[in-house]
């Protein structure tokens, strides 16, 4: 599977864009699980996701609310920060299951804290320190998805 070099925040954010050009092709509700540790740059490559849907404002981790909403014309793209759910059953009294219908996008960083409840993930991202910048590391058994991907 592909990996990608960013070398700073703003390569990071243009890498997510070009991710989220593929997310806006894709035609189906898509699962992806942002993995790396604090730091590692997981809302900053969401806000370049959320560019390519044409979201400009200011993307924020959602950490204390552990989702937030950005409604666009043809779908809604789910921002999950799960680092501080204390149990995966929290996650039934919100009504997990009814963000990951219909044509909806969901990027939840710190999915293992969900285990057992969230779906399998269309893609996974894992994100890690590179000398300065960062070194994302694509996963995905859909091979239809993986045609999407931008090149390494």
């Amino acid at each position: 599977m592909p990996t990608y070099i960013a070398d700073d925040e703003s390569e990071m954010v243009a890498l997510g864009e070009q991710l989220g050009c593929a997310f806006v092709q894709y035609p189906a509700a898509l699962t992806v699980h942002l993995l790396g540790d604090l730091g590692a740059g997981k809302t900053t490559l969401t806000r370049g996701i959320l560019r390519a849907f044409g979201h400009a404002g200011a993307v924020k981790s959602p950490t204390y609310t552990l989702v937030e909403a950005y409604e666009f014309a043809t779908r809604t793209v789910y921002h999950f920060d799960l680092y501080r759910l204390g149990d995966p059953e929290e996650l039934e009294y919100m009504g997990i299951r009814d963000y990951f219908a219909a044509n909806n996008v969901s990027l939840i960083e710190w999915p293992a804290r969900g285990e057992g409840v969230l779906p399998s993930p269309e893609l996974v991202i894992d994100i890690s320190v590179a000398g300065a910048g960062r070194r994302l590391d694509l996963h995905t058994h859909s091979t239809a998805f993986a045609a999407l991907l931008p090149p390494e």
